[in-house]
């Protein structure tokens, strides 16, 4: 009797084929991922758009590291490309070490739109993940990396064998980020004097840190009263001791001392936050080193800049493309080219300030430098009552505003705005409403005194570990002994509310639903009404306008500056409240919402097999 398989296992042959062509497609993209089949190709010595005498300078940009799906600080390699992609549409091309070399020393001109482009902490991540895009655009990249983690061998960290690879892939040059990274003269947020920390453990306790410390090279050693520690001789012996091992790690085992020096974290336009300190820096650094990248903020070098005082931009896993063009037009005043997405979405809108990208259900819309973003719904004219929804996902601090019933002046309207994690209401420039978002959400808010005795805690926590080192230098078991025992005053019970301090990375996601009726306005936050029925003063017809804007440099523990915002606004849609017709709608629907989402499925299985490696 001939057989006939069951359903059943028909079913369990086709569930097995298709999962094979999974693996197998997994299997490409990961071979693809890990294996190098091109070869850098430098530009061309007698480009056109290198004229001498014509001083353009260069950019330099520098990731901190790079992860398949991101980080709060490392950047994804969607993003990554991003970035890559409209530098390389923007006509630049990547430098090298030796051509800063020649362009400071010898006077050999740059192509007019030159790159230098690092990856910092020689994280093994950042050179998997980034290769294939350097790849792509014929970029050349330096990684940096630290000597220490050559003796406490870290498998997140790129060791030497791995970093002689890079370098023969001829896609990669070699730099320093030091022989350490490592903290100095700390204090927390209440000024309890911490000491010295390692870079593990300064990231175990930073939520109760601010800016009151150094790095190593930085500084003096102090105590609890800023008054040093060493002598002058014993602090420049211990900086030279950092050099002297970076030179002697480097060269055993690698051949050679890196070119290019990233000196942690001066930024202040000498080598260190105190003069004597800087010399040192400075006369070991030039012994050692052809370059040095100072100073962290502006992209943009040239002649006038000293080849150990160069600085470099940090661009942030949240910066949309045009984010970090709007920062390098506003360095380099050079004519960029901004990215527009999808046309069709475009059309819809007149872009009166800044720069928006329409991509899927997304609308960036990022403010010029120190400026705003500013957009029109052109059809919107005669919008009188409506119904509008949208999710606002740009970070917490920062603007995003939704105007309607606007004049072509904006001088008359009906503003709903959230700002710094509030929520403003406006008409006519006038503001009408305030709400604390943190309040809406129902948060019970810590006391100070609480917070004071949580850092105390974790202090004390990690003072007692045996390894600690900044238990060698405080007595912290003495000043922690009777606070830890004290009890602290909750708000409940009179005692000063502790309002954490915005960072400029902490991302933001708001439901956003306003509805608009006669001289009537109600707002809904994440499906709770944070107001209703609030009393207009007129009930006229007007535009839509969407606007993104930058208010302050803010508060960053890491101290990066930045004076561009994205405002980010998804799922937009506005309905007639009259007749429920639909008047702007950018979600996707059908076709396209399908392939998006069997894109992100696809996206999530990579994420799940190269996590699971």
């Amino acid at each position: 009797m001939k057989y006939s398989p069951t359903n059943k296992e028909r079913k369990k042959v086709i569930r097995t084929f298709i999962e094979a062509i999974i693996l197998l497609a997994i299997f490409i993209f990961v071979a693809r991922a890990l294996f190098v089949f091109k070869e850098y190709m430098p530009y061309e010595k007698d480009d056109k758009s290198i004229v001498t005498g014509a001083d353009k300078g260069f950019i330099a940009i520098s990731y901190l590291a790079v992860a398949r799906e991101g980080t709060d600080t490392m950047i994804s390699t969607n993003r990554l490309r991003e970035h890559l992609d409209v530098l390389y549409k923007n006509g630049y091309v990547t430098i090298t070490q030796e051509d800063i070399e020649n362009y400071y020393n010898k006077g050999i001109p740059l192509p007019e739109k030159s790159l230098y482009l690092l990856f910092e902490d020689g994280r093994r991540d950042t050179a998997i993940f980034s290769q294939k895009i350097m790849e792509k655009y014929n970029f050349i990249g330096t990684m940096l990396s630290y000597a220490d983690k050559f003796i406490h061998t870290d498998t997140k960290f790129l060791q030497p064998k791995d970093l002689l690879e890079l370098k023969k892939s001829t896609f990669w040059e070699l730099g320093t980020n030091g022989y350490r990274l490592s903290y100095i003269n700390v204090f927390d947020r209440y000024d309890n004097y911490l000491g010295e920390l390692s870079s593990l453990e300064y990231s175990s306790i930073n939520r109760y840190l601010e800016r009151n410390y150094n790095q190593y090279l930085m500084d003096f050693i102090r105590d609890e009263n800023f008054i040093p520690k060493e002598t002058y001789s014993q602090m420049a012996s211990r900086i030279r001791q950092d050099y002297q091992l970076m030179d002697e790690i480097y060269t055993k085992e690698m051949g050679e001392i890196p070119g290019v020096y990233v000196l942690m974290h001066s930024n202040t336009g000498s080598y260190a936050n105190n003069e004597k300190v800087s010399a040192i820096n400075e006369t070991n650094m030039k012994e050692l080193f052809t370059m040095n990248f100072n100073r962290e903020g502006s992209s943009f070098n040239n002649s006038k800049n000293d080849i150990y005082d160069l600085t470099r931009m940090q661009p942030q896993p949240y910066w949309y493309p045009n984010h970090l063009l709007m920062r390098i037009a506003d360095d380099t005043k050079a004519d960029i080219e901004f990215v527009d997405g999808d046309l069709k979405q475009k059309k819809d809108w007149d872009i009166l300030n800044g720069a928006a990208e329409f991509r899927d259900s997304v609308i960036a819309l990022t403010s010029e430098s120190e400026g705003n973003g500013l957009m029109r719904l052109k059809e919107s004219k005669d919008y009188q009552n409506c119904k509008l929804s949208v999710t606002l996902t740009g970070n917490k601090l920062g603007t995003q505003t939704i105007y309607l019933r606007a004049d072509d002046k904006l001088k008359e309207y009906v503003a709903v705005k959230i700002q710094n994690n509030n929520l403003y209401i406006e008409e006519n420039r006038a503001p009408i409403y305030k709400l604390d978002l943190n309040e809406h959400d129902g948060l019970i808010m810590q006391s100070i005194e609480e917070n004071q005795k949580e850092a105390r805690e974790a202090e004390y926590q990690l003072y007692s570990k045996q390894n600690s080192r900044f238990g060698k230098t405080t007595n912290m078991s003495q000043q922690t002994k009777e606070s830890l025992l004290k009890e602290a005053k909750t708000v409940e019970e009179g005692g000063k509310e502790y309002i954490p301090p915005i960072q400029i990375s902490d991302p933001g996601n708001r439901e956003i639903e306003i509805t608009l009726q006669d001289e009537n306005l109600s707002v809904t936050i994440d499906k709770k009404m944070a107001v209703e029925n609030l009393t207009l003063s007129g009930k006229s017809k007007g535009y839509v306008y969407l606007e993104s804007a930058w208010g302050e440099y803010g508060y960053s523990q890491r101290n990066i500056a930045d004076d561009v915002y994205d405002g980010v606004f998804e799922n937009l849609v506005i309905r007639n409240i009259e007749d429920d017709s639909i008047l702007y709608d950018n979600q996707l629907h059908g076709l396209d919402k399908a392939i998006f989402n069997m894109k992100t499925r696809w996206n999530h299985i990579i994420n799940w097999f190269i996590n699971t490696l």
